[in-house]
């Protein structure tokens, strides 16, 4: 292969290389090197392979960012997918789900944690829109969405995942939370269980408040008082679920089942369970599957969501309306399912 000589300036050649020092170094024009970038035609073989082998020597990487903000008017072939914790099982999944779906049509995921925090939520949503993103998924923190009207307004397509915004309409995909809850409780009782406990998340988060309607709903259908101390919230982290489930087996009256409602809870009521060595004799089911439950002793029985379903009609939603569906507000509420796998089958006894 012939060498091309290098018409490079010393002192630029030890930054990042840019189409001009591509042009340079194959001897043409910048406005072939953006020809043969952009696979336009009329160029000849000759000057592609010429420019190619440059691009090759350079390593250059073209800036497909304002490649795309060319071609598509603004746009820059992105999605912007804002989550709770990405770290998260089911925040995984769900932007796993949304990255193949935007794959399929020829886009990239910029994807960010929120953490529960309503100022950071509007901050990264604010940040994608910056960036030009052709449409956004986002699990709404705060208690506000309003912000995004004007966007909204402008032609920003944007769907919610796993909570519904408030004071802004828009497309919305949901777990079927409370009816979950409620078969999740309903199946201790049908066990035989009365003293069931409730542990559960921050207040403040919609499903949270779903999850503990569903509870009261499951105890209320079986004519249950809920047990006094039985019902704790704002457990933000298995270590907090942890510490409170111990409290609740060291106390006069534990609970001989527990309800956890969220996956990292469940994490902590199984520690707490262990450390006390009553796993065999505490009945638990779990909203949120958890990894390797099935091969825990005996098996964490759980409500199941399908965070990959909420994933890809969430995608498919989007791409629907970056096409241009201009249809009312759609909302999408996903099954949940009881997996039987032995703590929730446990009988009550003394513990």
């Amino acid at each position: 292969m012939t060498t091309l000589s290098s018409g490079l300036d010393p002192d630029r050649a030890r930054a990042r290389p840019t189409m001009r020092d591509v042009a340079a170094l194959a001897g043409v024009s910048l406005k072939t090197v953006s020809r043969v970038i952009n696979a336009e035609p009329g160029v000849s073989p000759d000057l592609t392979a010429r420019v190619s082998r440059a691009i090759e020597q350079l390593d250059f990487r073209p800036n497909q960012a304002a490649s795309s903000l060319r071609r598509t008017g603004g746009r820059t072939a992105s999605i912007g997918v804002v989550l709770e914790d990405i770290a998260n099982p089911y925040s995984a999944a769900v932007h796993r789900a949304v990255e193949d779906v935007a794959r399929s049509h020829g886009l990239i995921v910029l994807a960010g944690s929120v953490d529960e925090d309503p100022d950071r939520e509007r901050r990264l949503s604010i940040a994608f829109i910056a960036r030009r993103v052709e449409g956004m998924i986002v699990v709404p923190t705060g208690s506000d969405q309003s912000y995004l009207i004007n966007d909204q307004r402008a032609g920003m397509a944007i769907v919610f995942v796993d909570r519904p915004p408030t004071h802004l309409d828009a497309d919305v995909v949901v777990s079927a939370n409370r009816d979950g809850a409620e078969a999740g409780v309903r199946h201790l009782i049908d066990q035989g269980h009365r003293r069931i406990a409730f542990l559960g998340d921050l207040t403040s988060i919609w499903t949270a408040r779903e999850r503990h309607r569903g509870y009261a709903d499951a105890m209320a259908s079986a004519r249950l008082a809920i047990p006094s101390g039985l019902v704790l919230h704002d457990l933000r982290s298995s270590a907090l679920a942890m510490v409170a489930t111990l409290g609740l087996l060291d106390g006069t009256h534990p609970p001989t089942a527990i309800f956890a409602s969220q996956n990292l809870i469940t994490i902590g009521v199984l520690r707490a369970l262990r450390a006390r060595m009553v796993e065999r004799r505490v009945a638990l089911v779990g909203f949120d599957d958890v990894p390797l439950a099935d091969l825990l002793v005996p098996g964490v029985t759980v409500v199941a969501q399908d965070p990959a379903q909420v994933g890809r009609i969430a995608a498919t939603t989007l791409f629907r309306r970056i096409a241009g569906d201009r249809g009312p507000a759609e909302r999408h509420v996903i099954e949940t399912t009881l997996i039987p796998r032995g703590s929730g089958e446990i009988e009550p006894g003394e513990v």
